[in-house]
């Protein structure tokens, strides 16, 4: 997955797919700084999944709160919030059948 805006510097190839879930009711803004040369940042809104790249050692910074006076509220290492890129196993897909279009004498008639 590329990330068009803010490439991981030096191209590097060890990078991991990262996901964030933001579980709170707040608007939240997702920060990595510990990275020389590159810089991230995301507003996350409640609910919302944050799926990205970044290097291991990276550090995700979440900060909540009003955006005037918003606080570090979290510290996550990206290692924590990795997840693996699987393909489709073409022997386990799933088959979606259209519905089935009702008959007449599929109806039945109630009588009030």
């Amino acid at each position: 997955m590329a990330q068009i805006l803010d490439p991981i510097p030096n191209n590097e190839n060890d990078a991991i797919l990262c996901c964030y879930v933001n579980a709170t009711s707040q608007i939240q803004v997702a920060r990595i700084t510990n990275i020389s040369n590159w810089y991230f940042e995301r507003v996350v809104f409640p609910g919302q999944r944050l799926v990205f790249e970044a290097l291991p050692e990276a550090l995700l910074e979440i900060h909540s709160g009003m955006m005037a006076s918003a606080i570090l509220s979290d510290t996550i290492p990206c290692k924590q919030l990795s997840v693996s890129e699987e393909k489709p196993d073409e022997d386990n897909h799933i088959s979606i059948e259209p519905p089935k279009k009702k008959t007449s004498s599929d109806l039945e008639v109630v009588l009030a």
